[in-house]
């Protein structure tokens, strides 16, 4: 059996991530030895487990790491993976405050995060939870939390910047994976946010004694470093998390937030028709992950859910994957995650040697793609010919459900009234020859009252 390690798991001296014979292991060297087994007896992984903020894991044969292996750990594989750039503001600050909860619990046991990185959280079941198991060590007496700057560049700066001033200033998590710059952030933020005494305190002060070290000078005496109780490391969280309850992000003038809700493009029973045949496509392909591109709210993403799938609603608007997400959160454990994705210029892969995070089609292919009322936006929208749309969605799926919208479409109308039609390509027999180049057709149905087809596709070489 061959070892391969994951390629974002490298700068971690205690252990890291990797598979063997299909399975996701993780390695604790023996280096931290001492810190792994004091954490392991403080029955914090229990009290996580049982809040839903920790991964699970087992430990098993340490035989499968390396000789430098002190354990080995089996950590349960989470179908759904994101990155905070993709995250709606409600989506972060759901994460900022678990990760905050993760450490309120892990003082009451006397541990402490040395990590407090956005990219350990991900979206499990519609809840955050916690992914990085050696996050943890005894706590230092007398010494400060020393993973408090990181949260605030990966969590408190960003989401003050997307609430207060612009949700798509997420974009700046793109450019450095860890987070915004205190004293960048500092300087976009409004002057009226000095008065709020939170950002006073975690963003725009420490900007300022960002390289400056904490200490105190006696009367009589040499400086000294200050000390931290306990009580006031929990007063620091508990600061943080009064700090980050009140950034709130309110979607307005989505502009396909309440696409569903206003639809005139459709009439009843093509509507209707489109429901069942996407259902029944689903069930068809059952599918164990789907991601659904231009997912709006989700409507269509719920009946894959609803069939057993985990599935990623993607949106270019983050208004209508913050309502997406607003309604998972509120609502019972789903299998559904709104992500924020633009499809002409998808995620990329970041950090070292474009490897340590995953791009879009690096996390795929998955079993499903649909692909509902999207076509005509990439293609006349956004001036990508049919054949690269078909082929990038073979890129992304093993099997496509695909609506075609024809010109003459309202819709279509609509993207027409402001250009030239410079289209000639965008034809029924342009698609199917592209489809014929990357697919095997497995059901073409049009929908009723309408020049609409949708078309079930399985991907040649998939």
């Amino acid at each position: 059996m061959s070892m391969a390690r994951v390629a974002g798991s490298f700068r971690d001296p205690a252990g890291f991530v990797f598979t063997r014979d299909g399975r996701l292991l993780r390695q604790v060297n023996r280096v931290h030895a001492e810190t792994w087994d004091a954490v392991a007896a403080s029955d914090l992984f229990a009290a996580l487990w049982a809040e839903g903020l920790l991964v699970h894991h087992e430990v098993v044969d340490t035989s499968l790491g390396t000789d430098d292996a002190h354990v080995v750990i089996e950590p349960e594989r989470l179908p759904l993976l994101s990155q905070p750039h993709e995250w709606a503001p409600g989506q972060l600050r759901s994460a900022a405050l678990a990760t905050l909860q993760v450490q309120r619990t892990a003082l009451d046991h006397g541990m402490i995060l040395r990590d407090a990185s956005a990219h350990n959280i991900q979206f499990h079941r519609g809840r955050p939870v916690f992914i990085d198991t050696l996050s943890f060590e005894p706590i230092r007496e007398g010494k400060p939390w020393i993973a408090h700057g990181q949260f605030c560049e990966h969590f408190l700066a960003p989401l003050a910047l997307q609430t207060i001033i612009d949700p798509r200033l997420r974009r700046l998590l793109v450019g450095r994976l860890d987070g915004v710059e205190l004293d960048l952030a500092s300087a976009m933020l409004p002057d009226r946010t000095w008065l709020r005494f939170g950002l006073l305190q975690h963003l725009h002060l420490h900007a300022r004694a960002r390289g400056k070290p904490t200490e105190v000078t006696a009367s009589d005496g040499p400086k000294r470093e200050a000390t931290f109780s306990h009580n006031a490391l929990i007063g620091v969280v508990d600061s943080l998390r009064r700090s980050v309850e009140k950034l709130r992000y309110t979607p307005k003038g989505t502009v396909w937030g309440d696409y569903y809700d206003e639809v005139d493009h459709y009439a009843d029973a093509a509507m209707a028709a489109k429901v069942e045949l996407v259902r029944d496509h689903v069930r068809t392909v059952a599918p164990a992950i789907v991601w659904d591109l231009g997912a709006n709210t989700g409507r269509f993403s719920r009946l894959a859910v609803e069939e057993g799938a985990a599935t990623v609603a993607w949106d270019i608007d983050v208004g209508a994957v913050e309502k997406a997400w607003q309604a998972v959160s509120a609502g019972e454990p789903t299998d559904l995650l709104p992500l924020v994705l633009d499809l002409t210029n998808p995620s990329p892969g970041l950090g070292w040697a474009h490897r340590e995070r995953a791009s879009l089609v690096d996390r795929g292919p998955v079993d499903l793609v649909m692909a509902l009322a999207l076509v005509h936006h990439l293609s006349i929208g956004s001036n990508v010919p049919l054949d690269d749309v078909v082929a990038e969605l073979a890129r992304l799926g093993r099997h496509v459900v695909l609506e075609w919208v024809p010109k003459g479409d309202p819709k279509v109308d609509v993207l027409l009234s402001t250009r030239e039609d410079v289209f000639t390509d965008y034809t029924r027999e342009v698609l199917v020859a592209a489809i014929e180049r990357h697919f095997t057709v497995l059901a073409v149905d049009p929908l009723p009252d309408s020049d609409r087809e949708l078309f079930l596709l399985r991907g040649l070489h998939g």
